[in-house]
């Protein structure tokens, strides 16, 4: 008798398994902006000039979770498959290159910030008093960043692994420190913004030294691989240029709201960082689908993997309603959470109905980009988010001209989305994107 296909029928995850992975990611990913909005409303109460330093040097320091999000996400796309195809070892070892990449790019940014941090923020600033307090705020948090990238590197074998438990305990104890210290510094201590800068670097310092110690304890060579770190170089480098473009994106999106004046830079902040807060929280769904495709195909199951993602398409459309939801019962309190400044809130009326409508589109595209992450899809990843980012630039610095205000900079992030949707739901339809082996051809 011929014995059966490895993959005759279609098994997509179980919903428990997704969650199973999904709620401890969901932990992880909400830690970081939860910090960032608590941050927001602390440094918020000091003023409109804090606010505003705390965008710009927010915006500038957003490359180090760029670099983190790369480290993660290459580490994972290698990774998975090798656990996928019964090599945990290996997995792991994708780990310890990306750790070494972590500590190397995370010094770089702490020298270079110290000389340009000021430079930096008088590119994206209009106010020097604005400048001044980014550049001052820049100088202490970049000293955390060794520790962050370092984290991202550990997230991202660990996801590879199925193992998103321990990620999300390391992260939720260096939350809970830093969200009791940046008052405290902030307030009683008095250092006002720097305050908020040196209770990142606390907390990253912990978390980073948590996933430290979770490798050591792995058991594999810690030394240098340099083919092995080659083949990761290769995989990021699609990665850095889909994140450079996101990066131009959110620079431009800051630098124009920071010309339209200081009170639409502020509640351009709190919506960002709402956005934000939402974005990461959705990408649970992400990390789970980074796991399990990835671990499909490097087992050889496609038609499983095809099956998998199209229950993560509803698993993400479903998460972004429940977000929207959420977000329209909170409305009335938030402008009061995060400021008291009356023409900051007259500026959220703007970006309200934007932040509100993108949330559905924003979980099926999370929940798909995990998909074609854990697929190793990443020629195609940096080119849709091109080609979608040159789409909705032009909305953004068109504000300037046409004085749109804050309701032409968040229309051109709608822009943005929405062909991103269009895209990646083609490659998902198409199926190219499915192909097996321990390592991506």
């Amino acid at each position: 008798m011929t014995p059966a296909p490895r993959d005759a029928e279609p098994r997509p995850a179980s919903y428990r398994r997704i969650a199973s992975l999904a709620i401890p990611a969901l932990v992880v990913l909400a830690a970081e902006p939860i910090y960032l909005l608590i941050d927001t409303a602390v440094v918020g109460h000091l003023g409109a000039v804090p606010l505003g330093g705390l965008a710009l040097g927010g915006v500038i320091m957003g490359l180090a979770p760029f670099i983190g999000a790369v480290l993660a996400y290459g580490t994972t796309a290698r990774a998975s498959r090798r656990f996928g195809a019964g090599d945990r070892p290996g997995a792991v070892a994708e780990g310890v290159q990306g750790t070494w990449l972590a500590l190397a790019a995370g010094l770089v940014m702490v020298v270079a910030f110290q000389f340009l941090a000021g430079p930096a923020a008088g590119l994206m600033g209009d106010d020097p008093s604005v400048e001044a307090a980014a550049a001052e705020w820049l100088r202490v948090a970049v000293l955390g960043a060794p520790f962050l990238l370092v984290a991202g590197a550990g997230q991202g074998w660990m996801r590879a692994v199925q193992d998103t438990k321990r990620p999300m305990w390391f992260v939720t104890a260096s939350f809970l420190l830093s969200a009791i210290l940046a008052p405290v510094l902030v307030y009683p201590v008095g250092l006002g913004l720097v305050g908020s800068a040196w209770a990142n670097v606390v907390a990253q310092a912990v978390s980073g030294v948590l996933f430290l110690l979770a490798l050591r304890r792995e058991g594999v060579p810690l030394r240098v691989d340099r083919p092995l770190m080659s083949k990761q170089l290769v995989a990021n480098g699609d990665l850095i240029i889909r994140g450079i473009a996101f990066q131009v994106s959110s620079f431009s999106a800051t630098a124009v709201a920071a010309r339209v004046g200081t009170a639409a830079l502020g509640a351009h902040q709190i919506g960002m960082q709402l956005w934000f807060f939402a974005a990461l929280a959705l990408d649970a769904v992400a990390i789970a689908a980074q796991a399990l495709i990835g671990a499909d195909l490097g087992a050889g199951r496609p038609v499983a993997a095809r099956a998998t993602a199209k229950r993560l398409t509803l698993v993400g459309l479903g998460y972004g309603v429940a977000f929207l939801l959420a977000i329209l019962a909170l409305l009335p309190i938030l402008p009061d959470v995060f400021t008291a400044s009356a023409d900051v809130h007259d500026q959220l009326v703007y970006i309200w109905p934007w932040l509100v409508l993108l949330l559905p589109v924003a979980g099926v595209v999370f929940a798909l980009d995990g998909v074609l992450i854990g697929a190793g899809d990443l020629r195609f990843m940096r080119n849709m988010t091109v080609i979608s980012i040159a789409s909705g630039l032009p909305f953004t610095w068109l504000t300037l001209v046409f004085g749109w205000g804050l309701a032409g900079i968040w229309g051109g992030i709608a822009v943005f989305m929405l062909v991103r949707l269009a895209m990646i739901l083609w490659r998902l339809r198409s199926g190219e994107w499915a192909v097996t082996g321990a390592e991506r051809a």
